[in-house]
Protein backbone atom coordinates (compact mmCIF):
# COMPACT_ATOMS: atom_id res chain seq x y z
CA UNK A 1 0.00 0.00 0.00
CA UNK A 2 1.25 3.47 -0.92
CA UNK A 3 0.21 7.01 -0.13
CA UNK A 4 0.94 9.79 -2.63
CA UNK A 5 0.57 13.54 -2.17
CA UNK A 6 0.14 15.42 -5.46
CA UNK A 7 0.00 19.22 -5.54
CA UNK A 8 -2.49 21.62 -6.99
CA UNK A 9 -1.19 23.41 -10.06
CA UNK A 10 -1.69 26.63 -11.97
CA UNK A 11 -1.66 26.34 -15.75
CA UNK A 12 -1.28 28.95 -18.51
CA UNK A 13 0.07 31.74 -16.27
CA UNK A 14 -1.38 34.24 -18.73
CA UNK A 15 1.07 34.16 -21.63
CA UNK A 16 1.60 30.37 -21.74
CA UNK A 17 -1.83 29.07 -22.77
CA UNK A 18 -1.87 25.24 -22.81
CA UNK A 19 1.93 25.23 -22.33
CA UNK A 20 3.04 26.70 -18.97
CA UNK A 21 2.30 25.28 -15.54
CA UNK A 22 3.56 25.43 -11.96
CA UNK A 23 3.17 23.13 -8.98
CA UNK A 24 1.85 24.85 -5.86
CA UNK A 25 3.12 24.17 -2.34
CA UNK A 26 -0.52 24.00 -1.24
CA UNK A 27 -3.27 22.76 -1.55
CA UNK A 28 -2.88 19.10 -2.58
CA UNK A 29 -4.67 15.77 -3.04
CA UNK A 30 -3.68 12.70 -1.01
CA UNK A 31 -4.27 9.35 -2.71
CA UNK A 32 -3.89 5.90 -1.10
CA UNK A 33 -3.42 2.89 -3.35
CA UNK A 34 -3.46 -0.83 -2.64
CA UNK A 35 -3.10 -3.68 -5.14
CA UNK A 36 -6.39 -5.39 -5.97
CA UNK A 37 -8.04 -7.62 -8.57
CA UNK A 38 -10.04 -4.72 -9.97
CA UNK A 39 -10.17 -0.94 -9.74
CA UNK A 40 -12.37 0.54 -7.03
CA UNK A 41 -12.45 4.23 -6.12
CA UNK A 42 -13.54 6.06 -2.98
CA UNK A 43 -13.52 9.88 -2.89
CA UNK A 44 -13.67 12.14 0.17
CA UNK A 45 -12.77 15.76 0.83
CA UNK A 46 -13.40 19.02 -1.01
CA UNK A 47 -16.17 18.68 -3.59
CA UNK A 48 -16.16 14.89 -3.35
CA UNK A 49 -19.93 14.78 -3.81
CA UNK A 50 -19.44 15.94 -7.41
CA UNK A 51 -16.77 13.39 -8.33
CA UNK A 52 -17.89 10.04 -9.77
CA UNK A 53 -16.47 6.89 -8.19
CA UNK A 54 -17.12 4.82 -11.32
CA UNK A 55 -13.61 3.99 -12.68
CA UNK A 56 -14.83 4.65 -16.24
CA UNK A 57 -15.76 8.22 -15.29
CA UNK A 58 -12.93 9.10 -12.91
CA UNK A 59 -9.47 10.35 -13.87
CA UNK A 60 -7.64 7.74 -11.80
CA UNK A 61 -9.61 4.91 -13.40
CA UNK A 62 -8.22 5.88 -16.80
CA UNK A 63 -4.69 6.03 -15.36
CA UNK A 64 -5.03 2.60 -13.75
CA UNK A 65 -6.27 1.20 -17.05
CA UNK A 66 -3.38 2.76 -19.00
CA UNK A 67 -0.84 1.24 -16.57
CA UNK A 68 -2.70 -2.09 -16.34
CA UNK A 69 -2.58 -1.64 -12.58
CA UNK A 70 -5.82 -2.53 -10.78
CA UNK A 71 -6.01 -1.14 -7.27
CA UNK A 72 -8.21 -0.04 -4.43
CA UNK A 73 -7.88 3.74 -4.62
CA UNK A 74 -8.88 6.23 -1.93
CA UNK A 75 -8.76 9.90 -2.92
CA UNK A 76 -8.81 12.62 -0.27
CA UNK A 77 -9.47 15.82 -2.23
CA UNK A 78 -7.66 18.90 -1.05
CA UNK A 79 -8.09 20.56 -4.44
CA UNK A 80 -11.68 21.52 -5.19
CA UNK A 81 -13.06 20.46 -8.59
CA UNK A 82 -13.73 23.25 -11.12
CA UNK A 83 -11.31 25.54 -9.29
CA UNK A 84 -8.70 26.25 -11.95
CA UNK A 85 -6.11 24.59 -9.71
CA UNK A 86 -5.74 21.30 -11.56
CA UNK A 87 -8.05 19.24 -9.35
CA UNK A 88 -8.43 16.29 -11.72
CA UNK A 89 -4.74 16.54 -12.65
CA UNK A 90 -3.67 16.20 -9.01
CA UNK A 91 -5.61 12.97 -8.63
CA UNK A 92 -4.36 11.64 -11.97
CA UNK A 93 -0.76 12.57 -11.15
CA UNK A 94 -0.93 10.87 -7.76
CA UNK A 95 -2.39 7.73 -9.31
CA UNK A 96 0.21 7.62 -12.08
CA UNK A 97 3.16 8.06 -9.72
CA UNK A 98 1.77 5.68 -7.10
CA UNK A 99 0.69 2.88 -9.43
CA UNK A 100 3.96 3.09 -11.36
CA UNK A 101 5.76 2.46 -8.06
CA UNK A 102 3.29 -0.10 -6.70
CA UNK A 103 3.50 -2.26 -9.83
CA UNK A 104 7.14 -1.43 -10.62
CA UNK A 105 6.30 -0.30 -14.16
CA UNK A 106 9.58 1.58 -14.47
CA UNK A 107 8.35 4.78 -16.14
CA UNK A 108 10.23 8.02 -15.58
CA UNK A 109 8.37 11.07 -14.24
CA UNK A 110 8.32 12.62 -17.73
CA UNK A 111 7.01 9.39 -19.26
CA UNK A 112 4.17 9.39 -16.73
CA UNK A 113 2.91 12.79 -17.90
CA UNK A 114 1.03 11.58 -21.04
CA UNK A 115 -0.33 8.63 -19.05
CA UNK A 116 -1.77 10.96 -16.41
CA UNK A 117 -3.08 13.22 -19.18
CA UNK A 118 -5.29 10.35 -20.34
CA UNK A 119 -7.05 10.69 -17.01
CA UNK A 120 -7.45 14.43 -17.60
CA UNK A 121 -9.24 13.66 -20.86
CA UNK A 122 -12.02 11.91 -18.92
CA UNK A 123 -12.95 15.25 -17.34
CA UNK A 124 -12.07 17.87 -19.94
CA UNK A 125 -12.55 15.88 -23.14
CA UNK A 126 -8.94 16.48 -24.23
CA UNK A 127 -5.60 15.24 -22.95
CA UNK A 128 -3.60 18.30 -21.86
CA UNK A 129 -0.23 18.14 -20.12
CA UNK A 130 -0.07 21.65 -18.65
CA UNK A 131 -1.51 20.62 -15.26
CA UNK A 132 -0.36 17.02 -14.92
CA UNK A 133 3.23 17.89 -15.87
CA UNK A 134 3.92 20.19 -12.89
CA UNK A 135 1.87 18.01 -10.52
CA UNK A 136 4.13 15.06 -11.37
CA UNK A 137 7.45 16.84 -11.91
CA UNK A 138 7.16 19.92 -9.69
CA UNK A 139 8.45 23.43 -10.30
CA UNK A 140 7.72 25.30 -13.53
CA UNK A 141 7.01 23.22 -16.61
CA UNK A 142 6.78 23.88 -20.34
CA UNK A 143 4.69 21.18 -22.01
CA UNK A 144 4.77 20.82 -25.80
CA UNK A 145 4.30 18.05 -28.34
CA UNK A 146 8.06 17.41 -28.06
CA UNK A 147 7.92 16.70 -24.32
CA UNK A 148 8.21 18.54 -21.01
CA UNK A 149 10.92 20.97 -19.88
CA UNK A 150 11.09 21.47 -16.12
CA UNK A 151 12.71 24.22 -14.05
CA UNK A 152 13.03 24.23 -10.25
CA UNK A 153 11.71 27.70 -9.49
CA UNK A 154 10.92 29.48 -6.23
CA UNK A 155 8.33 32.25 -6.63
CA UNK A 156 5.89 33.38 -3.90
CA UNK A 157 2.26 33.21 -5.05
CA UNK A 158 -1.23 34.02 -3.85
CA UNK A 159 -4.11 31.92 -5.19
CA UNK A 160 -7.59 33.27 -4.46
CA UNK A 161 -10.47 30.88 -5.13
CA UNK A 162 -13.92 32.50 -5.30
CA UNK A 163 -17.11 30.57 -4.64
CA UNK A 164 -17.86 30.48 -8.37
CA UNK A 165 -17.84 27.45 -10.66
CA UNK A 166 -16.24 27.70 -14.10
CA UNK A 167 -16.05 24.42 -16.00
CA UNK A 168 -13.02 23.69 -18.17
CA UNK A 169 -15.30 23.09 -21.13
CA UNK A 170 -17.05 26.47 -20.74
CA UNK A 171 -13.73 28.28 -20.36
CA UNK A 172 -12.35 26.61 -23.47
CA UNK A 173 -15.41 27.53 -25.51
CA UNK A 174 -14.79 31.27 -25.03
CA UNK A 175 -11.15 31.17 -26.18
CA UNK A 176 -10.75 33.25 -29.39
CA UNK A 177 -9.98 31.22 -32.49
CA UNK A 178 -7.68 33.90 -33.94
CA UNK A 179 -5.23 36.55 -32.71
CA UNK A 180 -3.71 39.62 -34.34
CA UNK A 181 -0.01 39.69 -35.19
CA UNK A 182 0.66 42.43 -32.61
CA UNK A 183 -1.00 40.27 -29.94
CA UNK A 184 1.16 37.30 -30.93
CA UNK A 185 4.31 39.42 -30.74
CA UNK A 186 3.35 40.71 -27.29
CA UNK A 187 2.49 37.22 -26.04
CA UNK A 188 5.84 35.79 -27.20
CA UNK A 189 7.68 38.59 -25.42
CA UNK A 190 5.72 38.09 -22.23
CA UNK A 191 6.21 34.31 -22.30
CA UNK A 192 9.96 34.80 -22.76
CA UNK A 193 10.06 37.23 -19.83
CA UNK A 194 8.14 34.81 -17.60
CA UNK A 195 10.42 31.90 -18.50
CA UNK A 196 13.52 33.97 -17.78
CA UNK A 197 12.00 35.05 -14.47
CA UNK A 198 11.46 31.41 -13.48
CA UNK A 199 15.12 30.62 -14.17
CA UNK A 200 16.18 33.60 -12.04
CA UNK A 201 13.56 33.18 -9.27
CA UNK A 202 12.57 36.76 -10.10
CA UNK A 203 8.93 37.54 -9.18
CA UNK A 204 9.12 40.90 -11.00
CA UNK A 205 9.91 39.28 -14.35
CA UNK A 206 7.42 36.46 -13.77
CA UNK A 207 4.66 38.92 -12.93
CA UNK A 208 5.43 41.05 -15.97
CA UNK A 209 5.30 37.95 -18.15
CA UNK A 210 1.81 36.99 -16.94
CA UNK A 211 0.19 39.73 -19.01
CA UNK A 212 -2.02 38.38 -21.81
CA UNK A 213 -4.39 40.14 -24.21
CA UNK A 214 -5.83 37.10 -26.01
CA UNK A 215 -7.21 34.35 -23.75
CA UNK A 216 -7.41 36.01 -20.32
CA UNK A 217 -9.79 38.87 -21.28
CA UNK A 218 -12.25 36.36 -22.77
CA UNK A 219 -12.19 34.14 -19.71
CA UNK A 220 -12.29 37.04 -17.25
CA UNK A 221 -15.92 37.62 -18.23
CA UNK A 222 -16.79 34.29 -16.58
CA UNK A 223 -15.42 35.43 -13.20
CA UNK A 224 -17.50 38.01 -11.35
CA UNK A 225 -15.17 40.64 -9.88
CA UNK A 226 -12.01 39.57 -11.73
CA UNK A 227 -10.95 43.05 -12.84
CA UNK A 228 -11.54 44.54 -9.40
CA UNK A 229 -9.56 41.75 -7.74
CA UNK A 230 -6.73 42.09 -10.23
CA UNK A 231 -6.49 45.86 -9.75
CA UNK A 232 -6.60 45.51 -5.96
CA UNK A 233 -3.83 42.90 -5.96
CA UNK A 234 -1.59 45.05 -8.17
CA UNK A 235 -2.19 48.04 -5.89
CA UNK A 236 -1.20 45.88 -2.90
CA UNK A 237 2.12 44.97 -4.50
CA UNK A 238 1.49 42.00 -6.81
CA UNK A 239 3.94 41.92 -9.71
CA UNK A 240 1.42 40.18 -11.96
CA UNK A 241 -2.09 38.76 -11.79
CA UNK A 242 -3.93 36.37 -14.08
CA UNK A 243 -6.49 33.56 -14.16
CA UNK A 244 -5.26 30.19 -12.96
CA UNK A 245 -6.05 27.58 -15.58
CA UNK A 246 -9.66 27.76 -16.67
CA UNK A 247 -10.57 29.73 -13.53
CA UNK A 248 -12.15 30.89 -11.36
CA UNK A 249 -9.00 31.03 -9.18
CA UNK A 250 -7.08 34.26 -9.59
CA UNK A 251 -3.32 33.91 -9.09
CA UNK A 252 -0.80 36.61 -8.24
CA UNK A 253 3.00 36.61 -8.25
CA UNK A 254 4.67 38.73 -5.62
CA UNK A 255 7.58 39.34 -3.31
CA UNK A 256 7.56 37.34 -0.08
CA UNK A 257 6.99 40.38 2.12
CA UNK A 258 3.85 41.43 0.19
CA UNK A 259 2.10 38.07 0.13
CA UNK A 260 -0.08 38.44 3.23
CA UNK A 261 -1.29 41.93 2.29
CA UNK A 262 -2.13 40.81 -1.25
CA UNK A 263 -4.04 37.78 0.04
CA UNK A 264 -6.18 39.95 2.32
CA UNK A 265 -6.76 42.53 -0.40
CA UNK A 266 -7.95 39.92 -2.91
CA UNK A 267 -10.41 38.46 -0.41
CA UNK A 268 -11.76 41.93 0.34
CA UNK A 269 -12.15 42.74 -3.36
CA UNK A 270 -14.24 39.62 -3.98
CA UNK A 271 -16.26 40.33 -0.84
CA UNK A 272 -17.11 43.81 -2.12
CA UNK A 273 -18.66 42.10 -5.14
CA UNK A 274 -20.69 39.84 -2.85
CA UNK A 275 -18.55 36.81 -3.68
CA UNK A 276 -17.20 34.53 -0.94
CA UNK A 277 -13.65 33.30 -1.49
CA UNK A 278 -10.76 31.52 0.17
CA UNK A 279 -7.10 32.27 -0.32
CA UNK A 280 -3.89 30.25 -0.35
CA UNK A 281 -0.62 31.95 0.50
CA UNK A 282 1.61 29.57 -1.39
CA UNK A 283 4.62 29.33 -3.71
CA UNK A 284 5.99 27.11 -6.48
CA UNK A 285 6.61 23.69 -4.92
CA UNK A 286 7.56 20.07 -5.46
CA UNK A 287 5.80 17.47 -7.56
CA UNK A 288 4.02 14.31 -6.40
CA UNK A 289 5.62 12.63 -3.38
CA UNK A 290 5.34 9.00 -2.27
CA UNK A 291 5.02 8.21 1.42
Amino acid sequence: MLTVRAPATSANLGSGFDVFGVALERPADVVRLEKADRVTIEVTGAGSQYIPEDPDKNTVGAVADALDAPARIQIDKGVRPASGLGSSAASAAAAAVGLNELYDRGYSREELVPIAAKGEAVVSGDAHDDNVAPSIMGGFTIATDKGVTQVDADIPLVACLPDIVVSTRDARNVVPETARVDQMVETVGNAASLTTGMHRDDPELVGRGMHDTVVTPARAKLIDGYEQVREAAIAAGATGVTISGAGPTVIAACAEEDRRKIASTMLDAFSERGVDARVYQTRIGRGAEIF
